[in-house]
C-alpha cells in the first residue's frame, strides 16, 4: 500500500465497459476493470482503489447492475451506500450525474469531486497524488472545475 495523503476531496470510481476492447480476456460479463492482468496480484479495479486511498478516505464506485456484485465482491471493504448502481450503462456523464446526485445527499456541496476510470493503469503514483493534490488547491482557490489529464504511453 502507498503513503496515504489526506485530502478533503471525494472521488468517484467509474467502473463501467462493455469487455469488447480486450477481448477474449475481457468480456462483457467480466470486463478489463476486474482482470489482474499487469502481473499484480490486484485486478484494474482494485489498483484504482489502492491509489484512491491514497487521496481521501470519500470513495464511492459507480457500475452497472450487471457488474455490481463483482465490484462489491472485489471491494468488499467498502460500505454499501458507497456503490452507486446504474440500471444499464448509459456512458461516463451519466455516471458522474448519478454519482454526484448521490453524493449530494451525503455530503456538503463544498467539497471537491474527482472521478476516475476503474480501467486505467498508473505506475507513478507520486505524480498521480501530485496532480490531485494540485487540482485539490487549484479548485478551491479558483472555484472552477479541474480537469486532469494523462497520457497514454501505449
Amino acid at each position: 500500500m502507498y503513503f496515504a495523503i489526506i485530502l478533503e476531496m471525494i472521488i468517484v470510481i467509474i467502473a463501467g465497459g462493455s469487455g469488447t476492447r480486450l477481448w477474449p480476456l475481457s468480456t462483457s460479463n467480466y470486463p478489463k476493470h476486474l482482470l489482474k492482468i499487469n502481473g499484480d496480484d490486484r485486478s484494474l479495479l482494485q489498483q484504482t482503489y489502492d491509489r484512491a486511498r491514497t487521496l481521501t478516505d470519500n470513495i464511492y464506485v459507480v457500475s452497472d447492475a450487471s457488474h455490481i456484485e463483482h465490484v462489491k465482491e472485489q471491494l468488499s471493504e467498502l460500505q454499501a451506500d458507497a456503490f452507486i448502481v446504474e440500471p444499464a450503462r448509459r456512458g461516463t456523464a451519466n455516471c458522474i450525474v448519478a454519482a454526484i446526485a448521490h453524493i449530494s445527499k451525503l455530503h456538503d456541496n463544498d467539497e471537491p469531486i474527482a472521478s476516475i476510470h476503474a480501467d486505467h493503469y498508473i505506475r507513478d503514483i507520486e505524480g498521480f497524488k501530485h496532480s490531485f493534490k494540485t487540482a485539490t488547491e487549484v479548485s478551491a482557490s479558483e472555484k472552477k472545475i479541474v480537469l486532469v489529464g494523462v497520457e497514454p504511453d501505449h
